[in-house]
């Protein structure tokens, strides 16, 4: 077994659980991509098993802080038994759940979804990558008995760049047509797992969808603005609560014809939704222009800050878009702002909404914060799992 050596100083985070090694902390020792390696202190005692990253500045991801333990087949099946066997006692209203959730769930860079009687997962690290078709069978193995038969790999994240991946889409067990049909709250939705975002879904929203439609219904909101509406989960909940004219923005026109479609599929009148090919940022700016208020609005944009070495030019997206959303907003109307990216942290997010409000000239007050939902939890160690957050603000009269 190949050993890493860490610099003196440089095991705290390991000693805490957290499952990171970056190249800095490396004092000397290596392996083979995706290969396990022994992490030591720098006096030679064990911390931890780990799979090693010659191209990433995450040199290591821990796999076991137990001695005793050994990565072979065997491990991933407990792991991916046990990460499935957790969500099977969450309450979860869908039938579309996220069953491996990377490090949270002891397997760093790995991301599994299921659809029904499908799988989607991603490769993001070269760990996981390594054991592939282990983790593939253990997969079907865990999920079989309830009904699962199809299992499509996404591995295009950028990410895998970093980690000296290419990209790689396609069936990894079973095969048949990408399109999957879904159940959220009773809304009917669809997908393609092969032209979808990420792994189909951003099933991280699913509770935060159920809550719009709750304001909605709760403050008897009319006019409702979704940007960044991709297929249009929350045009959908919007609706469901009684929304008179939702209006979705968002850069794809195959989103938008989604979206659409997800309004028909579930008995919305056509006319009540309003889709728009445009810019978000653009768009906001005409509607300011044309003096178009709403009672309601989401902002639920794409990862700004990758890294902690964008997020200063992410606070400067995340201000500006939330002030224009702010001004477009009625009095005593709602905004749901969100923020994906794991380098903003929930008091940076506060603060940069808090100086768009400033910007803006618009009181509110934070009725609620919000999350990802359970089956996209974090854990103690590793709070970096926990990257989505979000506001409801009411602007004040």
């Amino acid at each position: 077994m190949k050993t890493v050596r860490l610099r003196e100083g440089r095991d705290r985070s390991l000693l805490r659980h957290h499952p990171w090694v970056f190249e800095g902390g490396i004092a000397k020792g290596g392996g083979d991509a995706g290969e396990t390696v022994r992490v030591e202190s720098h006096d030679g005692r064990f911390l931890a098993w780990g799979a090693f990253s010659p191209s990433s500045a995450i040199r290591v991801r821990a796999w076991s802080f137990d001695e005793a333990e050994r990565i072979d087949a065997a491990f991933f099946r407990r792991r991916i038994d046990a990460a499935v066997a957790w969500r099977a006692t969450l309450p979860i209203a869908s039938d579309a759940v996220r069953l491996v959730h990377g490090e949270a769930d002891g397997l760093p860079g790995l991301v599994v979804d299921r659809y029904g009687d499908t799988l989607c997962l991603q490769f993001g690290a070269t760990g996981v990558e390594r054991w592939r078709d282990a983790i593939a069978d253990a997969l079907m193995a865990a999920t079989a008995a309830s009904g699962v038969s199809r299992l499509y790999e996404r591995s295009d994240a950028a990410v895998r760049k970093l980690e000296g991946l290419d990209e790689r889409c396609g069936w990894l067990r079973g095969d048949g047509p990408t399109e999957c049909a879904m159940r959220e709250h009773g809304w009917r939705l669809t997908l393609d797992l092969a032209s979808g975002h990420k792994t189909g879904m951003y099933l991280d929203q699913r509770d935060n969808r159920a809550q719009l439609a709750a304001l909605v219904r709760q403050f008897g909101l009319g006019t409702v603005l979704n940007c960044y509406c991709y297929t249009g989960g929350f045009t959908l909940a919007a609706l469901a609560g009684g929304a008179r004219q939702v209006t979705s923005v968002d850069s794809s026109a195959a989103a938008l014809a989604r979206v659409q479609t997800h309004v028909r599929l579930n008995g919305h009148d056509e006319a009540a939704s309003e889709v728009v090919e445009a810019d978000v940022n653009r768009f906001l700016r005409a509607a300011r222009a044309e003096g178009r208020r709403f009672d309601a609005i989401v902002l639920d944009p794409p990862k700004l800050a990758p890294s902690a070495a964008h997020a200063d030019r992410a606070a400067r997206a995340y201000k500006d878009v939330n002030r224009l959303a702010l001004e477009l907003l009625a009095p005593g109307g709602l905004l749901l702002t969100f923020s994906c990216s794991g380098a903003i942290g929930p008091d940076l997010f506060h603060k940069i909404v808090a100086g768009a409000a400033v910007d803006a000239r618009v009181d509110g007050a934070i009725l609620q914060r919000l999350q990802a939902a359970p089956d996209h939890a974090g854990t103690l160690f590793f709070p970096e799992a926990e990257y989505l957050k979000g506001l409801v603000i009411r602007r004040r009269q």
